[in-house]
């Protein structure tokens, strides 16, 4: 059955993902999907890990099609590939390793142990299984495998060795020993580390340069801020959308390099928002990814967690809740994120929590002058209020594709200027934004010169807009970007911790692609845990 791929009706224009959600799955029937052998979203086994003993699996989800084609494939044929790690709940006992397999095969499961030679506990995995039928996306009839296994009750700061695999490819066999891997847990007390970020990755040649600059730093985790694959181009949450699914195969298999072994942690962006697989647009990322489950609502939100990595506090937020530039997803958490939100800061910010520092990363940008998108006015008004009331210590973006830090702010004027090298105290001063969103996609422009470290140029102010609630753009005058450039880049944060009443830090970075250092900050906080 032939389904033309322009045959959504006018009336479905500017309709919200869920609307078009259930005019695709009406469209391209169940009846089509069974004719084609399709797989849709669903789990086909599960499992966890208890340190000397592994679990049972639990009973799984009923899958929407049998593993029939798994009966035809020798798995000794077929590689994992694509792993990438996220903390769990707790980032100091849970991980989930990630990965995908071409071809559907029998049995998945993960071995982990204290080292390469020690891979006896083998728990069972879960299959994803994504399918993506001909005229929704560019490709013909397309499923995707993906695998996951949640490691629970690990021990803190402790390096675990793991191989996955399936029935007829064990990586405890000397064959496939050269797919082993590590991962470390958080730590149980505040410790020096290091992390990295960007947003707006994709797949592409400076995408894959990041990947080994990013590498080389050695993190503890990376942060995404959102726009991940660009498997959607168009990123309007829209019918006249269009994706090629196979692009995320690619982008997986690109990243392995660093998320085999750094928790990669992904927040999700506009382009990140697919039709077809679930009202919220975000069926195919909860079958890709598998991101700590803690917040407001990980079935609505799956992008929406926090999560503590010694002295530090991590919050990732999903912004096309508030965004009013693509409005496709605006309003759909009700309310709730921003309360949970303001839950997490207070929890943070209270006297004996042990935390520091408190970093919050989404896409969209709060302040940013390059001319593709600028400041949303949507998160301005949800969210940078509460970022001033609980001194929120670094704010990190995405959604431009260019470098841009600001000056210490509140209530959106300049409380202190920046310069590069220089230090901001949050509980005093106010908030530092900085978008990362240079990390492979094509670059974007700003209305003046860039200025960086080496080549410091002073253009203040300038003209940049604010979008509005009814998608307008209002026009402001900028006189807070400290630190603009225009060619590929990252972030990178060292954390410092301190005693008690001495002072702590965040030495924060952003690296060209060369390598070279084009800022400098620090971030400093009196520490009274």
């Amino acid at each position: 059955m032939d389904i033309p791929r322009m045959g959504v009706p006018d009336a479905l224009a500017g309709r919200s993902l869920a609307e078009q959600h259930e005019y695709l799955r009406s469209t391209f029937s169940r009846r089509t999907l069974v004719r084609g052998g399709a797989v849709t979203l669903g789990a086909v086994a599960g499992g966890v890990f208890v340190p000397g003993a592994a679990q049972a699996a639990a009973p799984a989800a009923s899958p929407t099609v049998s593993n029939a084609a798994a009966e035809h494939v020798d798995g000794a044929l077929v590689a994992p590939f694509g792993r990438h790690l996220s903390y769990g709940d707790d980032a100091r006992t849970g991980m989930t390793v990630s990965w995908q397999v071409p071809v559907a095969v029998k049995n998945p499961f993960i071995r982990i142990g204290a080292h390469a030679g020690d891979l006896s506990r083998k728990i069972p995995a879960e299959i994803r299984a994504l399918y993506t039928p001909a005229g929704v996306g560019t490709s013909a009839d397309h499923t995707q495998y993906y695998v996951h296994a949640k490691l629970t009750h690990l021990k803190p700061g402790r390096t675990y060795y793991y191989g996955v695999g399936h029935q007829g490819f064990d990586p405890a066999s000397p064959r496939f020993a050269g797919t082993i891997g590590t991962f470390t847990t958080a730590p149980s007390r505040a410790q020096r580390f290091t992390f990295t970020a960007f947003g707006d990755q994709g797949v592409s040649y400076h995408a894959l340069a990041n990947d080994s600059l990013i590498l080389a730093q050695g993190p503890a985790f990376h942060l995404h801020a959102g726009d991940i694959a660009y498997a959607d181009p168009s990123g309007q949450g829209k019918t006249t959308d269009t994706f090629d699914s196979r692009i995320w195969d690619q982008f997986l298999a690109q990243t392995e390099s660093v998320a085999k072994s750094v928790p990669w942690m992904v927040s999700y962006g506009n382009h990140d928002m697919e039709a077809w697989y679930s009202p919220n647009g975000y069926g195919s990322q909860e079958a890709r990814f598998a991101p700590p489950a803690n917040g407001p609502d990980p079935k609505n939100l799956p992008g929406v967690y926090s999560f503590v990595h010694g002295n530090t506090a991590v919050i990732s937020l999903d912004a096309n809740d508030v965004s009013y530039e693509i409005p496709a997803n605006l309003g759909i958490s009700g309310g709730t994120q921003t309360t949970w939100f303001e839950g997490q800061l207070k929890k943070f910010r209270a006297a004996g929590s042990g935390i520091d520092f408190v970093v919050v990363f989404f896409h969209h940008c709060a302040y940013c002058t390059a001319t593709a998108h600028a400041s949303e006015g949507g998160v301005r008004g949800e969210w940078v209020p509460l970022f001033e009331k609980y001194t929120v210590d670094l704010v990190i973006n995405g959604h431009n594709h260019v470098y841009e830090r600001s000056d210490v702010l509140k209530g959106d004027k300049v409380a202190k200027e920046l310069p590069i090298g220089g230090t901001a105290y949050p509980e005093t001063d106010g908030v530092v934004y900085v978008t990362a969103g240079a990390a492979g996609k094509s670059l974007y422009a700003f209305p003046v010169a860039d200025t960086y470290e080496g080549h410091e140029k002073e253009i203040d102010p300038f003209p940049s807009y604010v979008v509005q609630a009814d998608g307008s753009h209002r026009a402001v005058t900028v006189d807070w970007s400290r630190v603009r450039y225009t060619d590929y880049s990252f972030l990178r944060v060292d954390v410092e911790p301190a005693p008690v009443g001495r002072t702590a830090t965040l030495t924060v970075r952003g690296l060209a692609e060369t390598g070279e250092e084009i800022d400098r900050f620090v971030v400093a906080r009196k520490v009274r845990r």
